[in-house]
C-alpha cells in the first residue's frame, strides 16, 4: 500500500468498526455512495432507536479550546497517481459541502496564530493544504478555489522547483501565487524521509530550503510539512530552530491550541478516500485533548520496543469516556486498552510495527453524530 493511504486506510478500519458496532451502513461513512448529510443524520438515529442501543451522547465538553480540522490534498485531476489525486468531480463536491456545509474555512496561518494566543475559533473552522507544489495545482485547484473564494496553503519543497522537474510549478508561478494571496509554507529542501538523515543533513534542509524561499519568494515560510508526515522529537526541535512556528505530520485528528504546534495533524484526501461522508465526517470532528502522551518520541529505532507502550491521559474537561476506542494499522479492529484510573489509557498492541509509518487513532463518540479524534504516527526505519 503506498504511504498516503495508510491515513485513510486506518480511518476505514475505525468506520468498519462504527459500522459493526452500531449498525450503520458502511457506505454512509465510507463515502462511496456520498449519501446526503440528512439522511446520515437520519439512518443513524432511525437505527439507534430500533435497535435500542443507548446513544449516550457525549457532551462538548473541552471545546473552549480552539481546534480546526485540516485537511491535505496533493494532485487534482491526475488519474495517473491515485493514491495521491483526488478527481475534479471530487473536489467540486467537496467545495459544495464546504459551501452548504457550515464550515469556516480560515487561512493556516490565522489559525496557528489563534492557537499561539489561546483564542478561540467558530465551530466548524476547517483550513485546506496542499503539499508539494504540482501544476495540477495552478492549472487546476488554484482556479476553482480563488473562485470559490477560499483560502489554503501550499507547502513546498524546493528542489523540485529549482529542477524544473516536470509535472511541478515554477518559482514565476508561484510568486504568482503569493501575490495573490496564497500562503507559501515549507517541505524543506530534498523532501528526504527526515528521521533517516543525520542532524546535519537535517539542518542544511531547512536552511537551504529557507535561502531558496528568500531569494525567490522575498520571505522564509513560517509553517512546515514534514515530507511523508515523519517526524520525532529531533526533526521538531530542528524545525523549532530554522525558525518554523508549527509543523504539521500525516496523521489523522484535530487540531488544538493545546497541544504540541510542531506535531499538528491533517487529513489526508485522495481518490479512494475522498468521499464527501469522509469529509464531512472529519470537517465536523472535534479535538480530543490529552496529555502524558508516551513514547514522547514517534521514531522507533533500533533497540526501542516495538510495537511501543502507547499511553496518554484524556483532560478533565472531557466528560464521559465509555466509547473510547483506539485503532491501529498494525492490526484489525479496535486495540486492547487498559484504563488506569479514570481518565488514563494505555493501548496493548498484538503485533509490532513493520518498517515505514504505523499510525494509531483514537476516537470517542460526542453528540449530533460527532466524533472526536486524536492520533499519532510512527516512523520506524529500515533495520
Amino acid at each position: 500500500m503506498h504511504w498516503s493511504n495508510w491515513p485513510s486506510a486506518l480511518n476505514t478500519s475505525i468506520m468498519q468498526w462504527m459500522h459493526r458496532k452500531y449498525s450503520l451502513s458502511y457506505n454512509l461513512l465510507t463515502g462511496s455512495t456520498q449519501p446526503d448529510g440528512r439522511l446520515a443524520r437520519a439512518v443513524l438515529a432511525l437505527v439507534l432507536l430500533l435497535s435500542g442501543l443507548a446513544w449516550s451522547p457525549v457532551a462538548l465538553a473541552g471545546d473552549g479550546v480552539a481546534s480546526a480540522v485540516v485537511f491535505m490534498y496533493h494532485r487534482f485531476g491526475e488519474r495517473n497517481y491515485p493514491s495521491t489525486n483526488i478527481k475534479i468531480e471530487q473536489f467540486e463536491v467537496h467545495l459544495a459541502e464546504i459551501s452548504a456545509g457550515g464550515y469556516k474555512v480560515l487561512p493556516l496561518r490565522d489559525i496557528i496564530a489563534a492557537f499561539r494566543r489561546q483564542e478561540s475559533l467558530p465551530d466548524r473552522t476547517i483550513a485546506l493544504t496542499i503539499d508539494d507544489a504540482f501544476l495540477s495545482v495552478h492549472d487546476r485547484a488554484w482556479p476553482m478555489l480563488k473562485k470559490a473564494g477560499l483560502p489554503f496553503t501550499l507547502f513546498v519543497a524546493t528542489d523540485a522547483i529549482d529542477a524544473r522537474r516536470p509535472g511541478y510549478m515554477t518559482w514565476a508561478q508561484l510568486r504568482d501565487l503569493a501575490a495573490a494571496g496564497v500562503s507559501i509554507g515549507s517541505q524543506t529542501g530534498s523532501h528526504p524521509h527526515l528521521p533517516d538523515v543525520n542532524q546535519a543533513r537535517l539542518d542544511e534542509e531547512f536552511a537551504r530550503s529557507n535561502a531558496r524561499f528568500r531569494a525567490e519568494l522575498g520571505f522564509a515560510p513560517e509553517l512546515l510539512a514534514y515530507p511523508y508526515g515523519e517526524f520525532g522529537t529531533r526533526e521538531k526541535q530542528a524545525a523549532r530552530v530554522a525558525g518554523f512556528i508549527a509543523a504539521f505530520g500525516q496523521h489523522s485528528g484535530v487540531a488544538h491550541g493545546g497541544e504540541d504546534l510542531f506535531g499538528l495533524p491533517r487529513f489526508a484526501l485522495n481518490e479512494r478516500f475522498g468521499g464527501v461522508a469522509r469529509f464531512r465526517l472529519a470537517g465536523n470532528g472535534l479535538p480530543l485533548p490529552v496529555t502524558d502522551v508516551l513514547p514522547d518520541d514517534t521514531v522507533i529505532r533500533r533497540g526501542d520496543k516495538n510495537p511501543p507502550d502507547f499511553g496518554f491521559t484524556v483532560t478533565a474537561d472531557i466528560g464521559a469516556l465509555n466509547n473510547l476506542a483506539c485503532f491501529a494499522s498494525n492490526q484489525p479492529g479496535p486495540a486492547r486498552m487498559e484504563r488506569l484510573g479514570e481518565r488514563r489509557f494505555e493501548v496493548r498492541l498484538d503485533n509490532p510495527f513493520a518498517a515505514g509509518r504505523g499510525r494509531i487513532n483514537c476516537t470517542l463518540r460526542a453528540t449530533a453524530n460527532r466524533w472526536r479524534w486524536f492520533g499519532r504516527q510512527f516512523y520506524i526505519p529500515e533495520r
